[in-house]
């Protein structure tokens, strides 16, 4: 297969960005290149070969509306129009915070930023200062960004979860470790450590934060009762619940997981999708705690760029599509085609993997056939196979995202058909077939 495009501009990139990428998951690692798109529409990308793929990654989740939406589309041309205003306060910016208010359960007041890794540092801050406690709840196997306050102790290597209680793992070069003294990490739906973390620390905790379904590792789900669990033993102990909602918003329906399992937090951060494919992410919450900021109460948060107004007229262009009758109906019928699909090749080919879903993002698990309840429930996974997987695919003209081998997202958009997911469902079946046996 010709590469020689992509080679020769990877090896220029090299030269002038570390590592050849501009965000270090770019590398996907089952090709041994970034994926260098030359352009993209609806539920397919272009490779700068040409080669045209149904894209079953979609920015990370970014692009529930797929590539090149025409309400986007409308959306960046009105910005233009209006001057792009870059750090002015307009009418959209408002009509876009009562939107969120509206339909995001626990979001009485709203703010917006760009990234999630903004979203998680900036309501950190206001957690802390609303409870005057600095220490944080955190489980194995969920990702809140990569600033200091938080990227500690949520993914150590297996061979070091057994010290990751004590001596929070540190996942970063150049995080000093008395960040790891704030943190206290726990297993997921794991009941007695929840208890026990409260018992010990409960009036050192300022937030127990958590991503209520774990995309980014192999689709944990909370079991029955457990959310309910949460949120009773953080009002108890004066602890602010915290969803980190960044990539599980919108995915299944228009108020995230909060409204798709009913029990609602105090504050949440929610994005990707939100901008319609551009950077607009949001934190949010019950008016007490939103308050803390600047100019209503002392929290700083300031930026030139936050809620650029080509970003928030995007998200007002996502929520209108959110909002019609078709959207979520339609993105049901993919999801239970794809998940049938799935199922049947696994079980026609006897293989032992899993593929957990919720709403439009899914995980691949290799090595079990039952859903992973914690962290540690993931090291069957074979790295190894699933790069293999992810090749073949690619090969096959179906785009599959690489987070390092590891059991993490992929999904659709709006814009995929069902003629796109029998595509997927046809190469997956073509790869996965002669690994009977194997996984």
């Amino acid at each position: 297969m010709d590469t020689s495009t992509t080679s020769s501009l990877y090896e220029r990139a090299r030269r002038v960005i570390p590592g050849g990428v501009c965000s270090a998951t770019r590398l996907n690692r089952a090709l041994g290149f970034p994926f260098f798109a030359s352009r993209g529409e609806g539920s397919r990308v272009w490779d700068v070969e040409g080669r045209e793929f149904v894209d079953m990654c979609c920015s990370h989740g970014a692009a529930l509306l797929g590539h090149g939406h025409p309400a986007v589309g409308e959306a960046v041309r009105k910005a233009i129009s209006l001057g792009t205003l870059c750090s002015f306060e307009t009418e959209y910016h408002e009509a876009l915070a009562r939107k969120v208010c509206e339909v995001i359960p626990c979001a009485e007041r709203v703010r917006f930023c760009s990234s999630g890794s903004e979203a998680t540092l900036h309501l950190i801050r206001a957690c802390r200062a609303y409870t005057g406690r600095d220490k944080i709840i955190r489980f194995e196997g969920n990702f809140h960004g990569y600033h200091e306050l938080i990227y500690i102790g949520g993914a150590p290597p297996p061979p070091a979860l057994a010290r990751n209680r004590a001596h929070p793992y540190v996942e970063s070069a150049g995080i000093p470790d008395q960040f790891a003294k704030l943190i206290i990490p726990i297993p997921y739906n794991d009941p007695e450590a929840l208890r026990g973390a409260i018992a010990d620390h409960g009036d050192e905790v300022a937030l127990v934060i958590l991503e209520p379904v774990v995309f980014n590792c192999a689709c944990i789900k909370p079991q029955p009762g457990y959310l309910e669990l949460l949120r009773e033993l953080t009002q108890d102990a004066g602890i602010v619940l915290f969803y980190d909602e960044i990539l599980s918003s919108f995915k299944k329906s228009i108020g995230g997981v909060q409204q798709d399992m009913g029990v609602t937090p105090d504050v949440c951060t929610i994005g990707k999708a939100l901008g319609g494919g551009l950077p607009l992410s949001a934190f949010c919450g019950k008016a007490e705690i939103m308050d803390m900021y600047r100019p209503a109460g002392p929290v700083q948060h300031s930026g030139t760029f936050n809620a650029h107004l080509t970003a928030v007229l995007a998200g007002l262009a996502f929520l209108e599509e959110a909002q019609k009758p078709g959207f979520y109906s339609h993105l049901r019928e993919l999801e239970a085609q794809l998940h049938a699909g799935i199922n049947r090749i696994i079980e026609d080919h006897d293989l032992n993997m899993i593929v957990p879903h919720h709403g439009a993002r899914f995980d691949i698990l290799l090595g079990r056939r039952e859903p992973a309840l914690r962290y540690e429930d993931t090291f069957c996974h074979s790295k190894e196979t699933l790069l293999k997987i992810i090749k073949a695919c690619w090969q096959r003209g179906v785009y599959f995202h690489d987070y390092g081998g590891i059991p993490a997202h992929h999904g659709y958009s709006v814009q995929h058909t069902r003629e796109d997911i029998e595509k997927v469902l046809s190469v997956l079946e073509d790869v996965l077939a002669p690994l009977k046996g194997q996984l």
